[in-house]
């Protein structure tokens, strides 16, 4: 084969619509556009707009809002941590970190703030772990097993009322 030869896979490449060529084309005159006015000319967006009535988004209240500063913690449960360690990926009798855990593929995006720890599932041996957060019933169900879990970032005291 010589570069001359090569042609894209049949059909890879639809032909343009050519508008405009006729009312035998099937896209003539109106080139599928209806009839004239606003919408049948190029760069018009009028989402939201309801004929001149108040659009449903101005009718509506606001309610809330969306807390920029908020912090996303990665979930790991501890049944996950319990099948790495069993399958070799994490080696169980060292201190288990949040780095230790990215390294072995438990978290992934590196846009979360930290990982939080969970109960779902079974841990059979003792760990030491620390994580940015912990469930009370992660933490409960390592200590029954025997481990440890440190969190790093600190509980915030309940706002006074």
């Amino acid at each position: 084969m010589k570069l001359n030869e090569l042609r894209d896979n049949a059909g890879s490449r639809l032909k343009s619509k050519r508008l405009g060529r006729g009312i035998g084309s099937g896209k003539g005159k109106t080139s599928g556009k209806g009839v004239k006015g606003q919408k049948a000319r190029e760069g018009v967006a009028l989402n939201g707009f309801e004929g001149g009535q108040l659009p449903i988004y101005r009718r509506l209240p606001k309610r809330g809002f969306t807390n920029i500063f908020r912090k996303e913690y990665a979930p790991v449960n501890v049944g996950t941590i319990a099948a790495a360690i069993e399958s070799g990926r994490i080696d169980g009798a060292a201190p288990i970190t949040e780095e230790t855990l990215r390294t072995a593929g438990l978290v992934r995006g590196g846009k979360s703030a930290g990982v939080r720890l969970l109960a779902d599932g079974e841990l059979n041996r003792a760990i030491t772990i620390t994580v940015s957060g912990a469930s009370a019933a992660a933490v409960a169900a390592v200590e029954q097993a025997g481990g440890t879990v440190t969190t790093t970032v600190a509980k915030r005291a309940p706002a006074a009322a």
